[in-house]
């Protein structure tokens, strides 16, 4: 009951919006009154004016708008009606009241009639939303099936042309479009007024009337035997004949239900191409004009049993649906998509504004970065000035204290001379020593002398050779510290971005440096004091001596004081010749 009154309300939809004649979406309530009471009539609803008066009656006398109206409509009118009714008169009424107001005043190849035609079939293909719209898959399904009852050829390329022309900003065709443009003949060129006016009437047969197949065929009597021609109709659920095409005699009804059945029967009584339609009650024999259109009328009908069977609409029904439901699915498809794309271009800009965001933040680190750089290069080229001057002064240092060095290594050579001139002295007062010795005529006296000297010679070696010593440390110490400061310096050299605290190192070490050789300095001060308190004390010193230098490799004597300061045989020898010089005195 809901798809008929869907299909109700499209109709009544003209008819209101015919009564809307300054098209503000409301219509007068006497005009209403009037709809609703034709509407009742010719739907066999009973009339209720009461219902009616008590529905319109409030203190606005001003018209009532679709909506206003669709509550009456549904309560007292659509939910009563019953498959009792005329739809042809019902679309009639409709189409009365709205064909002057809308139908085109320029010429057309069709007639009043054909017009009503497409109205009705323009309300079954519509879509079922207002105001009311046929969709260009519609446009081209109901075109294509009125070229193919014209017995033309289908130009797609023009109706593609066509559809490129649409505009844009509709969805569809009005039934007045739709009726402008099957009339102006655009997709019937070279087809008269009556070969349009026949597909029309073809088309609304199969749409509108269910009709899935017609024509002439010869039946056979149930009383008299005699084979009479017949116009045969066949819909989803029955079989009518009548005299002629014009469906005014009608002779009778063939009832099928899932029960029934179809077959072809052999050539008798003369008769060709037959076939029958077992029912129940009845068999119907029937004899087609050749033996196509006997396959073709028991494919029919055997289609028609299976629909029953399943209980499926009738062919052109449920391909409408399926289209609708394939343009529901790709319209719900279509806003998925747009809605995917919106949400991606969201994304997007969102994206758009995080990258924007990014590269500011780049742009500012890439800013902080130069800035930064720049400051890094200023503090390095400050850090080069001030390591170049630290390096120059240390360079100056350097050169300095090489200088110092040089001038000790002067001085060293200066005291290794007096040195050197105190071992000649040495010598000379060994010589002294010697024959003042060979004077000495006591051997007693002198082995005691001898043995005193020895050991004060002992003492005197030890001290000189300490000294000696101390001096050669001295220079090694002086030699090392050169050499660690030239190392130093190749490091600093080397080692330049370390070179602040490497500089402060080397002041600590410079500094030491210079502690260690005033140490040395105070040492060598020491030294050659020493010396020369030791030489005025030689060279006062009475009585034999002989000067302490380095001893022969061969052994030495021991004395009760230490190694002697002469060898066992220079002992012989002197013994010798002191003995001579007693004897001979």
């Amino acid at each position: 009951m809901g798809s008929l009154q869907d299909e109700l309300l499209k109709a009544i939809w003209h008819a209101f919006t015919a009564l809307d004649l300054d098209h503000s979406g409301k219509v007068s309530k006497s005009q209403l009154k009037v709809l609703s009471h034709n509407l009742c009539t010719v739907l066999k609803v009973p009339h209720d004016p009461v219902a009616l008066e008590e529905h319109f009656r409030d203190d606005d006398e001003g018209p009532v708008s679709n909506q206003g109206y669709m509550p009456y409509l549904n309560k007292f009118i659509l939910e009563k009606v019953q498959d009792n009714f005329d739809k042809m008169e019902f679309n009639r009424m409709c189409w009365t009241l709205c064909v002057k107001k809308n139908l085109t005043k320029n010429p057309l190849l069709i007639m009043e009639e054909d017009a009503f035609k497409v109205w009705v079939i323009f309300n079954f293909l519509s879509e079922d939303k207002y105001p009311l719209i046929i969709v260009p898959e519609e446009i081209e399904y109901l075109l294509k099936k009125l070229t193919e009852a014209m017995g033309g050829g289908w130009q797609q390329e023009q109706f593609e042309h066509y559809k490129i022309n649409f505009d844009d900003s509709k969805d569809g065709l009005s039934v007045w479009e739709l009726i402008e443009l099957i009339g102006n003949g655009k997709f019937s060129k070279g087809m008269d007024r009556q070969s349009l006016s026949m597909a029309i009437h073809e088309v609304f047969n199969e749409l509108i009337l269910d009709v899935l197949k017609q024509g002439y065929m010869m039946k056979k009597g149930h009383r008299r035997k005699n084979w009479t021609e017949r116009w045969f109709v066949l819909k989803p659920s029955i079989i009518s004949y009548y005299v002629s095409e014009d469906l005014k005699d009608k002779k009778g009804d063939i009832l099928l239900d899932e029960n029934c059945c179809v077959e072809s029967l052999p050539d008798k009584d003369g008769k060709k191409c037959l076939f029958l339609i077992k029912c129940l009650d009845k068999t119907f024999e029937i004899s087609a004009s050749d033996k196509k259109k006997r396959q073709e009328w028991i494919q029919a009908i055997h289609s028609t049993i299976h629909l029953l069977k399943l209980g499926s609409p009738p062919p052109h029904k449920e391909a409408r649906q399926r289209r609708k439901e394939l343009r529901k699915k790709l319209l719900a498809e279509q806003e998925e998509l747009e809605r995917q794309m919106k949400e991606l271009q969201a994304a997007n800009e969102n994206k758009q504004q995080e990258l924007e965001s990014v590269r500011k933040k780049l742009e500012e680190a890439a800013s902080r970065a130069a800035e930064e750089e720049k400051k890094r290069l200023q503090t390095q080229v400050e850090l080069q000035a001030r390591f170049s001057t630290e390096l120059e002064r240390e360079k100056l240092i350097r050169q300095q204290m090489e200088e110092e060095v040089a001038q000790k290594s002067s001085e060293l050579e200066q005291y290794l001379q007096r040195v050197r001139e105190l071992e000649d002295m040495y010598v000379k007062l060994q010589e002294a020593l010697e024959d003042e010795r060979q004077a000495r005529q006591d051997e007693e006296t002198v082995r005691k002398l001898q043995a005193r000297l020895l050991e004060e010679e002992s003492l005197k070696r030890a001290e000189l050779e300490k000294w000696h010593l101390e001096q050669q440390q001295a220079i090694q110490t002086t030699e090392a510290e050169k050499q660690e400061l030239e190392n130093q310096r190749l490091l600093k050299e080397r080692a330049l971005q370390v070179a602040l605290e490497q500089l402060e190192q080397l002041e600590l070490e410079r500094k030491q440096a210079l502690e260690q050789y005033e140490g040395v300095k105070k040492k060598l001060e020491m030294a050659t004091s020493k010396t020369k308190s030791w030489r005025d004390k030689v060279a006062h010193h009475e009585g034999l001596i002989r000067l302490i230098e380095p001893g022969s490799k061969n052994p030495h004597l021991i004395t009760n004081w230490g190694p002697a300061a002469f060898t066992e045989a220079e002992l012989e020898e002197r013994e010798k010749n002191w003995k001579e010089k007693k004897t001979t005195e």
